[in-house]
């Protein structure tokens, strides 16, 4: 099939396939009459797994070293198992993050909606982003 075909029955884009073929993720052929990369279904089964894995998180290097594991006739399984155990305690840490990070944005909005508009004055760019902690910290302190 070609890159199109592929795209279409993986539900990505050609560039992405084309970029997979790029890294040595999947392979053509090359068809000799017009010069259009053809791609087997062993290429099919990689592009989905390859989706698959990325859903769960794997980064495409991650994934190159699964399939240099396979390809070798090695199974990757374990390897899978341990790198998915640490990306749990990752994910976690950075899903706090982000929730901490959302908490003072709205903290922010909070605190703007009692602050005026100010103009740029030479010495302040914009008085919302530089005194909103200033005016959490005196909604805090209560006045």
């Amino acid at each position: 099939m070609r890159v199109s075909e592929l795209a279409k029955k993986t539900n990505v884009t050609a560039e992405t396939v084309r970029h997979y073929t790029r890294l040595g993720l999947i392979r053509a052929e090359r068809d000799p009459n017009n010069g259009y990369q053809l791609y087997d279904k062993v290429a099919l089964q990689r592009l989905n797994f390859i989706r698959q894995a990325s859903d769960l998180g794997f980064s495409l290097k991650q994934i190159e070293e699964i399939f240099h594991q396979s390809d070798s006739g090695d199974s990757p399984c374990p390897m899978v198992r341990d790198l998915l155990e640490k990306k749990v305690p990752e994910t976690k840490l950075k899903i706090a993050q982000l929730q901490a990070h959302l908490v003072k944005m709205e903290d922010a909005l909070a605190a703007w909606k009692s602050m005026p508009n100010g103009a740029p004055d030479g010495h302040s760019i914009c008085c919302l982003i530089e005194d909103w902690e200033e005016a959490i910290n005196s909604d805090i302190r209560g006045g």
